[in-house]
């Protein structure tokens, strides 16, 4: 039986918050997000986050340390439980591979990162991604690389013989019509 796929954010409790609306749009125009959706499920990140320190806290110093090294790797930076209380949706949305191709200048906007990404023109270690939301690792992070595919051949030899092929097509349909 398939495990069914749940939201992995919540709506805000007050709808029409004006505040709230305002300081979204400032975040979507200035990450270049599709909808409030990705801000939510950010934040609902961050809670998750927050909630698993609130446990460390009674926890040993060496679990502590495991789960501030997991964040560190992620690209937070953070150095102990009360840093990473104090964490917030923003901090978030710049480990985004959209945030962090504008902040490298591969993409000049962030609308434009997002359509090198959904077009497959980014990849990662050579593996293309194409989900805008990816969280990059602080180590993937220098190993980003913009590859857009060639639609034309590079060599003169190869060029040539394109040429040559689409005279003959040319010739052999000149030679169809003269019979």
């Amino acid at each position: 039986m398939p495990i069914r796929k749940r939201k992995k954010y919540s709506r805000p409790k007050r709808i029409f918050d004006k505040i709230r609306i305002q300081d979204e749009n400032v975040l979507i125009k200035k990450y270049g997000l599709k909808s409030k959706r990705e801000i939510w499920k950010a934040e609902a990140a961050i809670e998750k986050i927050r909630r698993q320190a609130k446990l460390l806290l009674t926890k040993t110093e060496q679990e502590q340390k495991k789960f501030i090294n997991k964040l560190s790797q992620m690209g937070l930076k953070v150095k102990n439980i009360a840093e990473i209380l104090a964490l917030n949706k923003e901090d978030y949305l710049k480990r985004r591979l959209q945030s962090i191709l504008v902040d490298k200048k591969i993409a000049t906007t962030p609308k434009q990162a997002r359509q090198f990404i959904a077009h497959k023109h980014i990849a990662i270690d050579n593996k293309k991604i194409n989900i805008p939301s990816y969280i990059v690792p602080l180590e993937d992070e220098n190993k980003i690389s913009l590859t857009i595919a060639k639609k034309y051949p590079k060599d003169k030899k190869s060029i040539e013989s394109e040429i040559r092929e689409s005279e003959n097509l040319i010739e052999d349909l000149g030679d169809k019509q003269n019979a």
